[in-house]
C-alpha cells in the first residue's frame, strides 16, 4: 500500500499534488479553529453523537453542498479541458478519473444527502411527529453516508481516483483494466454509503406510515411527505439490486472471482442489468422528492390548495411503480431484441403521462392564485420549461430505432443533465430556501440569491442547449479531445461559458449563505411564507421535541385550516401537556460508520488486516448497541413550559 501511495505521489500531477496541500492545510485550520475556541465538546455533544433528525438533516445539507462544490469543480475541468479542439489541460487519464469522480459524486453523494437532509429536516414535522421512528438508525445512516463519501473522496488524493466511468462498466472495471485501487474506493465508497440510504428508506416509510397526527389520514398528508414515500419505496427495492452488483464486482477485484469476466464464464451484462435495475430508478428516487416540494411551494406562494390532490398522489404512487420497467432503455443498442426494446420504449414514454399530470396541476394551482415571486417560486418556474424541454428529449431517446442515434452522442449527454439539474438541482434549491428560516430561524439573503439564480438558470441554457446540437453533429460522449476539423469548436466553447455562469451562481450562493448567517432577517413568527402545513405552526428555529402538544389534523392543509379557525374565534384541538420522552444522543452511529470505513480501506488495498479490525469494529459496534440498557430520557412537564414561553416569546 505504502508503495503505491508513494508511486502515485511521484507520478501525480501538479493539479493533485496542490489538491492534497489544500486538503492538508483545511484540516490543519479546522482542528486548530476548534482547538482555539475550545469547539471540541460542543462538537462531540451538540453534533457528532447527536440522533435529532433536524440535526442530521443540517449535516446531510453541509456535506450536499460541500459535493456540489467538488462535482462542479470536476465538470468546470471537463468544461475547460472540451473547450477548444487538441487541447490538453487535462491528460486522458486524468480526464477519466475526473469524469468517473464527477458523475458519482453529482448522483451519490450531492443528490442523495440533499435529499435526505430534506427528509430529515421536514417530514416529521410535517406529519406532526417528535422525531423519526428510528432515530439511533437514523444517525447510522448519516454516520454511513459520511465515512462512504470520505472513502470515495479519499481516492483523490491516495492512491488514484477510479477511472472506469461512473457506471464502473466491466470489463474496463475489471483488474486487467483499471488494475490501480480506484475502483476499489468507488465500490467500496459507494457499498457503505448505499447501507445507510437503504436505512433511510426503512426509517421513514415506518415514520410516515406509524407516526403521523391524530386525524392525518394518508389523504390528509402533504404532497412533500407522500413524494418522500413514494422515494422510500423506490430505495427499498432498487437499492438492493446495487449492493449486490458492486458486492460481485469488489469480490472479482478482491477475491479473484469471475463474475463478470468473460473468458471464465462470467457475463458483464448481469451487471450492467443490475446497475440500471437500480439506476433509472435512481431518477426517481431524486427528482420525486423535488416534486413534493414543488407542490408545496406552488400551493404556499399562490395561497391556493394544489389543483387534483388525489391525482397528484396518484401519479407519485405510478411514477414509483413504472420505474421499475425501464431500466433496459438504457442499453437498447445492446441487441436485447424488438420484443423487449418495444417493453421497454413504451414504459418509458408511459412514465412521462403521470409527470405530466403534475406539471398542469401545478400550472392549474399558480391560474388566478395570488402569486409572490420569491426565491422558492422562482426556482419553481424556473424548472417548469426547463424539465418540458428534458422530457421531450426523453420522450425522443425512448424510441428504440432513434436512439441507436442518439445514444452515445451528446444529445444524451444534455438531455439527462436537463432532468437532473432542471429537475433535481433546482427542486432541491428551491426547498432548500423555503425550509431554510424554519430550521434556522433567518432568511436567505433574496438580492444575492436572485443572482445566483440568474447567472445558475442562464448558465445551464448556455451549457446544455449546444450539446443538443454537438449530438445532431455527431460528438460522441467519453471523448476528452476532439480535432479541429470536426467543427465542434465553437460550440464546445459556449457550452464552457455556461459550465461557468453556473459555477458563478454557485458562489453567489455560497455567499447568499455567509452574508445571511450574520446578517439575514431573523424568522420571529415562525411562519415567514404565511405557510399551510404542520411545520409553520412551529417557531423559528424547531425546539429539539418539535411540538410541545401533538396537533389534532382535519384538513388536508392543516395549520392553513387552524389560522382560519383562528381568525374566527375556533382554538385548535390540543391534548394537555406531558412529559415528553426522546432518544439519547449516543456515539455509536459514529464509531460504527468509522469501523465501516477502516473495513473498507483495508480492502480497497487488500490489507486484509486492516479490513478484519474494521470489521470487528462493526460488530462489536452491534453488540454493544444490542447489549444497551438506555431507554431515553423524559423532558418535563415544567421544562416544556419554559421553554416553549421563551421559544414564542411569550
Amino acid at each position: 500500500m505504502l508503495k503505491s501511495l508513494i508511486s502515485y505521489l511521484q507520478n501525480a500531477n501538479l493539479m493533485i499534488q496542490i489538491s492534497a496541500v489544500a486538503i492538508i492545510l483545511t484540516l490543519v485550520g479546522i482542528v486548530f479553529a476548534l482547538t482555539y475556541f475550545k469547539k471540541w465538546g460542543w462538537l462531540w455533544r451538540e453534533w457528532i453523537t447527536t440522533v435529532d433528525h433536524k440535526k442530521i438533516g443540517i449535516m446531510y445539507l453541509v456535506c450536499a453542498l460541500l459535493m456540489f462544490f467538488r462535482g462542479g469543480v470536476d465538470a468546470l475541468l471537463m468544461r475547460t479541458q472540451l473547450a477548444f479542439p487538441n487541447l490538453h489541460f487535462l491528460n486522458a487519464q486524468h480526464y477519466d478519473e475526473i469524469f468517473t469522480t464527477h458523475g458519482t459524486i453529482m448522483i451519490l453523494f450531492m443528490a442523495m444527502p440533499f435529499i435526505f437532509a430534506m427528509f430529515n429536516l421536514v417530514v416529521p414535522l410535517q406529519i406532526g411527529a417528535r422525531d423519526v421512528a428510528f432515530p439511533f438508525l437514523n444517525a447510522v445512516s448519516f454516520w454511513l453516508f459520511f465515512f462512504g463519501a470520505m472513502l470515495f473522496n479519499l481516492s483523490f488524493v491516495l492512491g488514484g481516483s477510479p477511472d472506469a466511468g461512473w457506471v464502473g462498466y466491466p470489463p474496463l472495471s475489471e483488474l486487467p483494466y483499471s488494475p490501480g485501487p480506484g475502483v476499489n474506493y468507488y465500490v467500496l465508497g459507494i457499498q457503505i454509503s448505499g447501507i445507510g440510504s437503504i436505512a433511510t428508506g426503512i426509517n421513514f416509510i415506518v415514520t410516515i406510515l406509524k407516526m403521523r397526527a391524530p386525524g392525518m389520514t394518508l389523504m390528509r398528508m402533504p404532497l412533500f411527505t407522500w413524494s418522500v414515500l413514494a422515494s422510500c419505496i423506490v430505495i427499498i427495492f432498487a437499492f438492493p439490486a446495487l449492493t449486490v452488483a458492486l458486492a460481485l464486482l469488489g469480490m472479482d477485484r478482491i477475491f479473484g472471482t469471475h463474475f463478470f469476466t468473460m473468458l471464465h464464464g462470467g457475463n458483464p451484462m448481469m451487471y450492467i442489468n443490475l446497475f440500471w435495475v437500480w439506476g433509472h430508478p435512481e431518477v426517481y428516487i431524486v427528482i420525486l422528492p423535488a416534486y413534493g416540494i414543488f407542490s408545496e411551494v406552488v400551493s404556499t406562494f399562490c395561497r391556493k390548495y394544489i389543483f387534483g390532490y388525489k391525482s397528484m398522489v396518484v401519479s407519485l404512487m405510478m411514477i414509483s411503480i413504472i420505474s421499475y420497467f425501464v431500466w433496459v432503455h438504457h442499453f437498447f443498442t445492446m441487441g436485447a431484441g424488438p420484443g423487449v426494446n418495444s417493453f421497454f420504449a413504451v414504459a418509458s414514454m408511459a412514465v412521462g403521462i403521470p409527470t405530466g399530470v403534475k406539471v398542469f396541476n401545478w400550472l392549474f394551482t399558480m391560474f388566478r392564485g395570488r402569486i409572490r415571486i420569491t426565491l422558492p417560486m422562482l426556482w419553481t418556474l424556473a424548472f417548469i420549461p426547463c424539465f418540458a424541454v428534458g422530457g421531450a428529449t426523453g420522450i425522443m431517446l425512448a424510441v428504440a430505432p432513434a436512439d441507436y442515434q442518439f445514444h452515445n452522442s451528446y444529445f444524451l449527454i444534455a438531455h439527462f443533465h436537463q432532468v437532473l439539474i432542471g429537475g433535481v438541482v433546482y427542486g432541491l434549491l428551491a426547498g432548500m430556501y423555503f425550509w431554510w428560516p424554519k430550521i434556522l430561524g433567518f432568511k436567505l439573503n433574496e438580492t444575492l440569491g436572485k443572482w445566483a439564480f440568474w447567472f445558475f438558470n442562464l448558465g445551464f441554457y448556455v451549457c446544455f442547449m449546444p450539446q443538443y446540437a454537438l449530438g445532431f453533429m455527431g460528438m460522441t460522449r467519453r471523448v476528452y479531445t476532439y480535432p479541429a476539423e470536426s467543427g465542434w469548436g465553437t460550440l464546445n466553447f459556449v457550452s464552457t461559458i455556461g459550465a461557468f455562469m453556473m459555477g458563478i451562481g454557485f458562489l453567489f450562493i455560497v455567499a447568499q449563505i455567509l452574508y445571511s448567517i450574520r446578517h439575514g432577517e431573523r424568522d420571529t413568527t415562525g411562519d415567514p411564507w404565511d405557510g399551510r402545513t404542520l411545520e409553520w405552526s412551529l417557531p423559528s428555529p424547531v425546539p429539539h421535541y418539535n411540538f410541545a402538544q401533538i396537533p389534532v389534523v382535519d384538513d388536508m392543509d392543516a395549520w392553513w385550516k387552524m389560522k382560519q379557525q383562528q381568525k374566527e374565534g375556533i382554538q385548535p384541538q390540543k391534548e394537555p401537556l406531558k412529559p415528553i420522552h426522546m432518544p439519547s444522543p449516543s456515539s455509536l452511529p459514529f464509531f460504527m460508520g468509522l469501523a465501516f470505513f477502516i473495513c473498507g480501506f483495508g480492502l480497497v488495498f487488500n490489507q486484509f488486516t486492516i479490513a478484519t479490525i474494521g470489521l470487528i469494529g462493526v460488530v462489536i459496534c452491534m453488540l454493544w448497541r444490542s447489549l444497551e440498557k438506555d431507554t431515553g430520557y423524559y423532558i418535563s412537564v415544567e421544562e416544556i413550559k419554559k421553554n416553549e414561553a421563551a421559544v414564542r416569546g411569550l
